[in-house]
């Protein structure tokens, strides 16, 4: 039996999709493009796993980062962050910007109706990393879809990189929130509720504000998955928050950053246009 639980973003339960043609179209409904995730040795071959489950328990963990923006539910919960946002502003939400200690996943970015940047928020998304292959995890799914005879072999299993997915997740942040931390604005790290527990229990946690503060530039929004019929949902679970010194004491390191507001201003602004208008469509 596969422990795949949704495939190119469908819940494998759901008995009125097209699985033939969501297999052959590869498509993700989240970024409305290819599933980006291909196999190494067919690059015009999607995986296509969102999520999985794992363990004795049964726990669906989410394997790709996109499964965490459905309905855009996450920009949604950022809104508030955005303490200059005005009535009449421009919301865009623009990928992959540059700042000093690596790149930001997305920018929740507030504009004047001459799209100059009034105000923005970082946010970071992380999924869990898997070890071993997913491939044969994949291929029983199809067989179980009716897609694909049985593949036979012996069964290979996967694992969940929960040491290295936290870690390097909590390095990435030091890197970048002091450059936050410097310009007055928030970073934002969305995660699974799993992950979450995970970091609270082998990291230390004892500096994170259970009640976030707008005071606080580092703040964490952990979701979970609610099974709505045979679909699952992303919904907030909790949220936290702490500054430069929280996150430093999570690993012990420090970080220097130096950068201007009008120069990351500069570079969202190159990136926003009519395709990065924020919507929840």
């Amino acid at each position: 039996m596969s422990r795949v639980r949704e495939l190119f973003t469908f819940s494998v339960k759901d008995t009125s999709v097209n699985w033939r043609a969501v297999v052959d179209g590869q498509q993700c409904r989240y970024s409305g493009k290819r599933c980006f995730k291909v196999r190494k040795s067919q690059p015009d071959v999607s995986i296509g796993t969102c999520t999985v489950a794992y363990g004795h328990e049964g726990r669906n963990i989410v394997i790709c980062p996109l499964r965490l923006t459905e309905r855009r539910q996450i920009f949604v919960d950022c809104l508030h962050l955005l303490e200059a946002h005005r009535p009449g502003n421009e919301l865009h939400i623009v990928p992959e910007v540059a700042v000093p200690g690596g790149s930001v996943d997305y920018f929740l970015v507030s504009t004047d109706s001459d799209r100059n940047v009034e105000d923005f928020v970082g946010i970071e998304l992380q999924a869990m990393d898997t070890t071993g292959s997913l491939w044969p995890e994949r291929e029983r799914t199809l067989c179980g879809l009716g897609l694909k005879e049985s593949i036979g072999g012996r069964d290979k299993p996967f694992g969940i990189n929960w040491k290295m997915t936290a870690k390097t997740i909590l390095v990435q942040l030091h890197h970048k929130i002091d450059t936050f931390e410097h310009l007055g604005k928030h970073l934002v790290l969305v995660l699974q509720d799993h992950l979450l527990e995970y970091i609270k229990g082998e990291f230390a946690f004892s500096n994170i504000n259970p009640v976030p503060s707008k005071a606080d530039s580092m703040h964490i929004h952990s979701y979970r998955l609610k099974r709505v019929g045979q679909d699952f949902r992303l919904v907030l679970d909790t949220r936290y928050s702490t500054d430069s010194r929280g996150v430093s004491a999570l690993l012990g390191l420090n970080a220097d950053a130096n950068v201007s507001f009008g120069e990351v201003a500069k570079r969202l602004k190159t990136k926003i246009s009519d395709a990065t208008l924020f919507s929840i469509v």
